[in-house]
């Protein structure tokens, strides 16, 4: 085997393995998002705090992966496909790292609540299912990333689609709940909580949009705010 042969073999296999540590910190967010989620449910101050431990774990991999990309670099210069993957999984590491910053976000609230706030079941209730889209949506963007799959990438929007409507369902429910200064209180934690499982629904459709951009070689956001009407499916 040629010499240069040889080292864009090395090159693209040590990037292969790259990719790999980078995608298993997905799931290392959906064990942490878990965790966070049952701490919110059950008002469970030792596990929120073991949350907060374990996102050293999710910070590692993404110093990890990150300094591994940057050292794969120093040594050659990737082709073109090669350099898209390396471009889109810096993206993808920091998102997931995000990610995990938000499961810390939401086990530091379950203190500032209280050790018996007073609750409200509907409110807890859209938590819960925004919680299990959250998920799905960790999960499937991992699938999507490591398949090349783009339908299953852009399918990423109809989800988080869900949760921005379980958020603003949270919020009109923690304005129905009254005056009483503690369940007020406790609301707004809550919406605090809930606007963490937004922006991870978010950073999920940013690694389906990276997923697109391997693909494609072409960058465009699903949800593009000032161009709605380019959006997938219209």
């Amino acid at each position: 085997m040629a010499p240069q042969t040889s080292n864009r073999q090395h090159f693209q296999d040590e990037l292969a393995k790259l990719e790999e540590s980078a995608l298993g910190g997905l799931d290392m967010v959906a064990q942490a998002l878990d965790r966070a989620l049952e701490t919110v449910q059950h008002r469970d101050v030792e596990l929120a705090s073991m949350v907060i431990a374990d996102d050293d774990r999710i910070d590692g991999r993404y110093l990890e992966v990150h300094q591994g990309i940057l050292s794969l670099l120093a040594l050659q210069a990737p082709v073109a496909g090669d350099l898209r993957l390396v471009a889109a999984l810096l993206h993808v590491i920091k998102h997931i790292e995000r990610m995990g910053d938000q499961c810390v976000n939401m086990a530091k609230l379950v203190p500032l609540a209280g050790h018996e706030p007073p609750a409200d079941v509907e409110l807890l209730d859209n938590l819960g299912r925004m919680g299990e889209q959250a998920r799905s949506l960790v999960v499937q963007c991992k699938q999507a990333f490591s398949r090349r799959d783009v339908d299953l990438a852009q399918d990423l929007v109809r989800q988080d689609d869900e949760i921005d409507k379980l958020n603003r369902a949270c919020f009109r429910r923690a304005l129905e709940i009254g005056d009483d200064p503690d369940p007020r209180e406790w609301a707004m934690h809550m919406m605090l909580i809930a606007r963490c499982l937004e922006r991870i629904g978010d950073n999920a459709v940013d690694i389906g949009e990276q997923c697109a951009f391997v693909v494609t070689g072409l960058f465009r956001e699903f949800e593009d705010a000032s161009h709605p009407e380019l959006a997938p499916g219209r």
